[in-house]
This record gives C-alpha cells, structure tokens and sequence, in this order.
C-alpha cells in the first residue's frame, strides 16, 4: 500500500490543509510471485492501465486526517478491496460552509479535483463512496444528501445526526431537511449504511435515522451491535463491512478482486 500525506495549498480555504491518500500498490507477496499461476512470473508495474474507485473517510469531532490510519486497519482493508482511501483534516468545522470556513465547498468543488488530478483516481459517480464516524457521519450525510448524484453509496457510523446549528435556518446543514428535499424533488438518493452501537448514546438517533431513510425509499443496511459505544473498537469493524458492502455495486476494474496482503 501507498501511503501519502499530502500538504497543498487550497483556494478555497485560502491556506494549506493535511490530506491522508491511501493508493493500492504492490504487495509483498506479489513482489515474491505469491498467488501467481505456477511457472508464471508476476506482471508487476507501477503503471495503472485503470483509475481506482475511492472512498472519501471523515473523521470525527476532534479529530484530523491521520485517525482513521492511527486507529483502525482501513489501510489493510483498502489493500485488499483495491480501492484509495481519502481522509482530510475538516478539524472540528463538522464539514459545512461557516462564516470562517466554506469545509463544504473544499471537500464537494475542490478536493476531488485535486485528488482525482494527481494520483490514479476515478472521478467517476460510480467509482465514488463518501462514509465517516460521529461528525463525520454527519459530514456524510449532509454532502450525500446534498449531491447525490455524486456517489454510488454513503456510508454513516454512529452519526451526530443533527451537529448544533439553527436547521431552521440553515436547513442545508441538516440531513433530515436535505432528506426532505430530495425526495420532494424525486430525485434518487444513494444507497445507504448506517450503523451505531447499542451502548452508543447517538444509538436511538441513528437507528431512527435509519428509518426515516427507509421511509423515503432509501435503499437502507443497517447494523447494531450490542455492547459497543463510541468508541474505534466498534468504527474499525464498521469500515471492514463498509467496504466489504459496497463491493457487489462496484463496477471499476478492480471490483472482484480482493487480495492477500
């Protein structure tokens, strides 16, 4: 696996930001002709004839680009599903335009240009899952269901449903209202996984949530598991079957191949 920190100048944000881009590369078992077919010699290149799909990874309250690596094997499940992981630092901005920060445009007009352009990326709405944790889950459900046209499926883990604000107000910063909207307008809405501990004190949010999801028409996975709270215990097992679910509705290159690391 490729593993690059990414330190660039944003015109959107108007000063340099931290990413974290995982890019499937050569493993170590390929290197040594593991799993080829016996007499052959590995077709080893660094050279990508096809784009990855990616998987856009938020971070929660508190948090920055280097936890989702720090705290969980995404790494190693990226490996194996081939498939590039992007994490940024959003800080505690929770993803939405603020009269400081416009996070929502950085991450929906400027970071997938920048991503796509500089590394073997698809641009492609098929190729594209945006998923994350806590605020981050709520960042996911807002740019979801904000452009769903930009993504095959969305993913959210133990979600701050609602993250502060008057929705009232700003009903494009709150998912149920977003939610709303879309339907209203009949537009199709991406596929859904949602998941929340039982011991999770956002538990009863999300599993309604989830519902409201479903009640709109929203193709839904739900998963609960009993005796976890908010914790990356329950968020590194959450990004294994994320990915591991997404993988009947990828189309790209790499979509039935799932490798020993």
């Amino acid at each position: 696996m490729a593993k690059f920190t990414c330190n660039f100048i944003s015109y959107t944000l108007k000063r340099t930001v931290d990413i974290t881009v995982i890019v499937p590369s050569v493993t170590i078992p390929e290197s040594m002709g593991m799993g080829a077919a016996e007499g052959a010699a590995p077709a080893l290149t660094h050279r990508k004839a096809d784009k990855y799909p990616v998987l856009y990874l938020l971070h929660g309250f508190g948090n920055n680009h280097t936890a989702w690596n720090a705290y969980t094997n995404v790494e190693l499940y990226a490996e194996e599903r081939q498939i590039a992981v992007v994490c940024l630092s959003a800080e505690n901005k929770a993803y939405v335009n603020s009269d400081r920060d416009a996070f929502y445009d950085f991450i929906a007009r400027e970071l997938p240009t920048f991503v796509t352009g500089m590394f073997p990326i698809s641009d492609r709405p098929q190729d594209t899952y945006i998923a994350g944790l806590s605020m981050g889950g709520y960042g996911t459900l807002v740019h979801a269901l904000s452009r769903p046209e930009e993504f095959t499926a969305f993913g959210a883990f133990s979600a701050a449903v609602s993250f502060g604000g008057d929705a009232e107000a700003q009903p494009e910063k709150d998912p149920g209202k977003l939610l709303e909207k879309q339907v209203q307008a009949g537009v199709s809405l991406p596929k859904a996984y949602m998941a929340c501990g039982t011991e999770d004190h956002l538990y009863p949010a999300n599993r309604d949530f989830a519902e409201k999801l479903r009640g709109a028409g929203v193709d839904v996975t739900w998963d609960e598991l009993p005796g976890y709270g908010h914790e990356w215990r329950f968020w590194d097992i959450q990004v294994e079957k994320f990915l591991q679910w997404i993988a009947p509705l990828r189309t790209d290159a790499y979509k039935d191949s799932v490798r020993k690391v």
